[in-house]
């Protein structure tokens, strides 16, 4: 995921303090005074956010949004002395999804970045489809057909396996990694062939459908259904 930043501001010792606090929480930092430096570095650069004063030495900040938002719908966040309602009208009908004024706290402002880039990261996916069985990462529950399976801790650690890598043939050794718990209890292939003997009875009910897992002989086994997750 992109992390980057674009600060766009001429005073050097709040450009310095943004950068340094932004820098704290993880994020990579591209610093501009001008528009004319900005723009080679939005050109040259994938960012996720642009940090802006309006009132620039070669111009407006406003102008600026303009310009981009022709282009991307990167986030944008403006930095401003003019707090009067109309500042604020014109900075949101430029483009601009927050505003903070001067002066402000720099924690104030991070929480504002924070809660910026939580929107910009890609939703988050917590279940896998396979066929018609359905693997719930947060619940750590699996159905087929809309009922919920019965499996033992063995079995759903080896369907939650076989779910995150689809057509690839898993070696018995990586099958007997995933079975290892913390107490470092052994498990072996007879252990291993009969939790997934009990899964298959569990998953490949219906004659008509295909098998989910085939074993590999002499190599392991394999999940013959593509996944995708949602």
């Amino acid at each position: 995921m992109n992390n980057a930043i674009l600060l766009i501001e001429d005073d050097d010792s709040l450009r310095r303090g943004i950068c340094v606090k932004l820098k704290k929480e993880s994020y990579d930092v591209l610093c501009a005074e001008t528009l004319a430096a900005a723009n080679a570095l939005f050109s040259a650069n994938r960012v996720s956010l642009i940090i802006c004063d309006i009132g620039l030495p070669d111009g407006s900040g406003l102008d600026f949004c303009r310009e981009v938002r022709r282009e991307s719908n990167v986030m944008f966040l403006f930095l401003t002395a003019q707090d009067t309602e109309i500042d604020m009208v014109n900075g949101y009908e430029a483009g601009a999804d927050d505003y903070i004024t001067k002066p402000f706290p720099l924690m104030v402002l991070i929480s504002k970045v924070n809660a910026i880039m939580r929107r910009t990261k890609p939703e988050e996916k917590f279940v896998i489809c396979s066929g018609d069985i359905m693997f719930d990462l947060k619940q750590n529950r699996a159905k087929r057909s809309g009922a919920y399976l019965s499996l033992t801790a063995n079995e759903q650690k080896l369907l939650h396996l076989f779910l995150k890598n689809p057509m690839q043939i898993l070696s018995k050794n990586q099958l007997l990694e995933s079975l290892w718990d913390s107490g470092g209890n052994f498990v072996d292939e007879n252990t291993l062939a009969v939790n997934i003997r009990r899964l298959r009875e569990k998953i490949e009910t219906d004659p008509s459908h295909p098998v989910y897992i085939k074993n590999i002989r002499g190599l392991g086994y394999i999940w013959e259904r593509t996944c995708e997750t949602k």
